[in-house]
């Protein structure tokens, strides 16, 4: 298949999965772009013969570019393109084209620069899926938690325990800017005295929550039909601004290493990830699960450790979310999640 069919088919998937997780406006700009996109611009050719992996498995071109336009209207520097988009109205396909083509045009330099970085984004419900396993932890060990997120972005998802939840019948949390209320499927999370003793992220290219551009570059992967996560985010990084915590810029393995390689006695470290780790290469995948093997290897029931995942597998309903705990090395999906963390279907922890 040539490159130019490879790029289109990953813009048709990618609108697929716009429509499944509540982004119709999406959907229609990643179609338009898959079936009208040719080569007359700069931005055309750049993309129709993009060098590397354009699915979303890779370097996910389709939410570069859907990032890039939504930059542009957000800054206020195409308006034109800002007519055609949320909140105004619902234009037309061949309105909503010819603002797209203008702008590959108009705005060449502002967009090809944009293409060149992945996609940052720092889903908050996500966090409504994660929290079930924290509670697991936190009942399992009855312990305080020590958190290392991989992958942490601007480290929304690293101030969990800062948000307020509704989990089917069960509310957890603190009065909170950020209510998080996931559609609920199972039995209720389990009760346990949860305290976060320390917390620390890293990401190869982190956000700073205080910092205006980064704020902006978070929101403009935020897809632009989706006012609810908009506001959402901007209430979780004015959380996260005021703890004064701020992500690591590291490679995830070596970040690790370190992090395992300091005792943490008299509580449970949880290395944790969402919708990260499957985005690493394979070689580096392969370091950090021996890594984690190997300090779990060394883990006590004074220092245990655990590893809470929120990934995509190989199952067309959402991502797994997994738990493995040390000394002991057992290892349970716990639940499945919506990959935006609308919904869980939550199973709990079986011991063996």
């Amino acid at each position: 298949m040539e490159t130019s069919e490879i790029v289109r088919q990953s813009f048709l998937r990618q609108a697929k999965a716009c429509d499944d997780l509540g982004s119709p406006f999406t959907a229609r700009l990643c179609r338009l772009v898959a079936g009208r996109l040719s080569d007359n611009t700069e931005v055309g050719r750049q993309l129709l013969r993009w060098r590397g992996d354009p699915t979303s498995a890779g370097d996910a071109l389709a939410l570069r570019l859907a990032g890039a336009l939504h930059a542009l209207v957000r800054s206020g520097r195409d308006a034109g393109l800002a007519a055609v988009y949320p909140p105004n109205g619902d234009a037309d396909e061949e309105s909503l084209w010819a603002a797209i083509d203008m702008a590959l045009r108009r705005d060449e330099a502002f967009i090809l620069e944009w293409l060149l970085s992945p996609p940052q984004t720092n889903e908050v419900r996500r966090s409504g899926a994660l929290v079930a396993g924290f509670l697991t932890i936190a009942g399992l060990f009855g312990k305080p938690l020590v958190l290392s997120e991989v992958g942490a972005s601007a480290g929304l998802n690293l101030q969990w325990d800062r948000y307020a939840y509704r989990l089917g019948a069960v509310s957890w949390g603190p009065a909170s800017s950020v209510t998080l209320v996931p559609d609920w499927e199972g039995a209720a999370p389990p009760k346990a005295n949860l305290v976060v003793s320390g917390r620390a992220g890293c990401d190869l290219n982190p956000l700073d929550p205080s910092n205006a551009a980064d704020r902006d570059r978070l929101a403009a992967y935020i897809w632009a039909d989706q006012a609810d996560r908009l506001q959402r985010t901007r209430n979780a990084l004015e959380i996260a601004a005021a703890s004064d915590l701020r992500v690591d810029r590291a490679d995830a393995v070596e970040w690790l290493s370190d992090r395992l390689a300091r005792p943490q006695a008299g509580s449970v470290h949880v290395v944790y990830h969402s919708i990260a780790w499957q985005y690493f290469p394979p070689d580096l995948k392969a370091r950090g699960e021996a890594l984690i093997a190997e300090a779990g290897a060394r883990a006590t029931m004074d220092a245990p450790l655990a590893r809470l995942q929120m990934e995509a597998d190989d199952k067309a309903d959402g991502a797994a979310i997994t738990l493995q705990v040390w000394p002991s090395g057992e290892r349970n999906e716990i639940g499945r999640a919506d990959f935006h963390g609308r919904w869980v279907k939550w199973k709990g922890w079986s011991a063996a």
